[in-house]
């Protein structure tokens, strides 16, 4: 569904003559703010005395008429629903899971206000539109392909949001690491995870007792090692902002592509390698135990085949994080 534009006239007051134009539009159209009236002249929707008025500093006379196109912001556009190709592996009454791609965001924000999950899911389910954020429980970074589950409904999105924050939802991860992995068994990392103070578009491994820290905790067991590559499985604990990414770049591992955290573009790999492949959760209602598994994308298997890293996809779950050693 797109928003349609709106026209709107408004009378220069007695009061206003003389003033700037972007400042007599932000009074008479008080609903809206004077940046996006500003915006809306650069876009050449603001007419007046019959010319395009894309100076927001143009002085204005008593009695005149502006002419204005209300065009719904990015923002707006952003919650409305978009025929989008999601990949859905299961879906009931009660929930969805979906397998999201590489490079598909899942909340819109700057930069990426359409295109997301949440547009998908708003054509998809139409019932979306009244739950937060669409349904979604939990999130994936964008370039971070895999299993996402969604709530159809407000009763089932407050237990899932319930179950993972009592970590009763069992994620598990495959991530290409870089380096040949030298530790045996499970690993638990227990590193608390806040922004980085030096760079604030990251995230950063923090002593415990800072105040913008939290607790994070990722278990990791290779899988398959070759060369200079390991293939990782990772299951989740908590939901920390690249949680793993962090975890792995600390511990002298980062993930292959992974450029934010010290990975290198090798093998063809343009993105962080890294793909949530098994999903695992009791059902809200039925209390039937799911279990999904996705395949890991072309990108990952080209670099997995290419270098040898073989592994049996069934083996990975709960099971492969027994017996873990610190």
């Amino acid at each position: 569904m797109e928003l349609e534009s709106e026209r709107a006239s408004v009378q220069v007051s007695t009061s206003q003559h003389g003033g700037r134009l972007d400042k007599c539009l932000a009074e008479l159209m008080p609903a809206f703010s004077r940046s996006y009236l500003q915006q809306l002249m650069q876009q050449g929707d603001v007419t007046y005395r019959g010319q395009v008025a894309t100076k927001p500093s143009a002085k204005v006379r008593a009695g005149d008429w502006i002419d204005v196109v209300l065009r719904p912001t990015d923002q707006a556009r952003s919650f409305t629903a978009e025929p989008l190709n999601l990949t859905i592996v299961h879906e009931d009454d009660a929930l969805l899971v979906l397998n999201k791609r590489a490079g598909m965001v899942v909340h819109p924000a700057a930069g990426n206000w359409s295109g997301t999950v949440m547009n998908g899911l708003l054509h998809h389910h139409p019932g979306a539109v009244d739950l937060p954020r669409a349904g979604i429980v939990h999130r994936l970074d964008k370039d971070t392909s895999g299993l996402m589950v969604v709530a159809k409904t407000r009763v089932v999105m407050e237990a899932l949001v319930r179950l993972i924050g009592q970590r009763e939802v069992s994620r598990f991860y495959l991530a290409i690491a870089e380096k040949p992995w030298r530790r045996a068994g499970v690993w638990t990392v227990s590193d608390a995870i806040g922004r980085d103070p030096v760079n604030r578009l990251r995230m950063a491994v923090l002593p415990s007792d800072m105040s913008n820290s939290k607790p994070a905790k990722t278990q990791f067991r290779a899988v398959a090692v070759q060369g200079g590559l390991s293939l990782v499985a990772c299951k989740l604990f908590t939901g920390r902002t690249h949680q793993i990414r962090v975890h792995l770049a600390h511990r002298g591992h980062p993930i292959l592509g992974d450029q934010v955290y010290g990975g290198s573009l090798q093998h063809g790999i343009i993105r962080q390698a890294l793909h949530a492949t098994r999903l695992e959760f009791d059902h809200p209602i039925t209390g039937h135990r799911l279990s999904f598994l996705a395949p890991v994308p072309e990108d990952m298997a080209q670099v997995m085949a290419t270098n040898g890293l073989h592994y049996n996809p069934s083996l990975l779950g709960a099971h492969t994080f027994e017996n873990p050693s610190d």
